[in-house]
């Protein structure tokens, strides 16, 4: 819950095109969600973030996502 390491997976779209990331450890808040979002990630588990009350699905349903 401490934040994903959003370079590598900016890093990892930047070089390798095509690649579906799902990015899995981390996350726990909303602007981790929307900085993963930015840095072109498709998907977020959050998994943990919702079991620890860090971010609501009520939260992600008023995301600016796609």
């Amino acid at each position: 819950l401490s934040g994903p390491s959003i370079d590598l997976y900016r890093s990892i779209q930047e070089n390798i095109p095509g690649v579906y990331v799902i990015a899995s450890g981390g996350v726990g808040s909303s602007y981790d969600i929307e900085s993963l979002e930015q840095a072109g990630v498709p998907a977020v588990i959050v998994g943990k973030a919702i079991y620890e009350g860090c971010v609501t699905l009520n939260d992600i349903e008023h995301l600016n996502c796609r």
